[in-house]
């Protein structure tokens, strides 16, 4: 009896001991690029859409200005909603090729069919949100940064390189931070070519995989607004 006993407390003292050493080693994951791309494959099939609010920074090093401006974010699927604030208040309504951008105090909104430029488009409109490590492979060269920490949550930073030259024309790089316990994007910074300027976008109060409906990605403009169709 007493033996049992002992051989019993044994093995619950090693199942602690063995918890405390996953626990341990989860808590000291070494992160590299690979493993950081294979993560990002396996999140990707799960992802359907997202929700969250959004604060854009726009920096003009030259002069030092900092411009932010607030907005909410909705994505699913290929659709996406991006609905700024006042003072400069407007809409972004991406719906597979088309994209809609409506500023209300125009009275005014802006049709574009992406058709071609669609890839080049999803770059930066959806970037983060579901993008599998494969696909960044493709249009980016990539390297990992590191595991800062940011407003309290332990992210993974990679440096996005555009591989195609009509991108690079226009942003040098992007930098990304993935926050570890969504695999999503909770900052991006965009650096602009030859000026050095760049905007930050950071996200909060993110909710993954939301039931969001058809009707939210519907262009909903007054019936008297003008419609233009720039070209290019």
């Amino acid at each position: 009896m007493i033996a049992n006993r002992i051989r019993i407390i044994a093995l619950v003292s090693l199942s602690v001991l063995l918890t405390c050493l996953v626990s341990w080693a989860q808590g000291k994951v070494t992160w590299t690029l690979d493993t950081v791309l294979r993560q990002l494959d396996m999140q990707s099939k799960t992802f359907r859409s997202l929700s969250a609010d959004v604060e854009r920074t726009k920096v003009t090093v030259v002069v030092n200005d900092h411009s932010t401006e607030t907005g909410s974010l909705l994505v699913r699927g290929d659709k996406m909603l991006l609905q700024m604030k006042a003072p400069d208040a407007r809409t972004i309504l991406r719906t597979g090729d088309n994209l809609y951008v409506y500023t209300p105090g125009l009275n005014r909104v802006e049709e574009y069919n992406l058709g071609k430029n669609r890839t080049m488009v999803d770059q930066f409109l959806l970037l983060g949100f579901g993008t599998s490590g494969k696909e960044l492979q493709k249009s980016y060269l990539i390297t990992l940064l590191g595991e800062p920490t940011l407003d309290d949550r332990k992210t993974i930073e990679l440096e996005l390189t555009p591989k195609s030259g009509d991108v690079r024309n226009q942003i040098s790089k992007i930098q990304i931070w993935f926050d570890e316990s969504s695999w999503l994007a909770v900052q991006q910074q965009f650096n602009e070519t030859g000026s050095g300027d760049y905007f930050t976008v950071r996200y909060s109060k993110i909710v993954r995989n939301p039931s969001i409906g058809e009707s939210q990605f519907k262009p909903h403009w007054p019936k008297n607004t003008e419609k233009s169709r720039p070209q290019g």
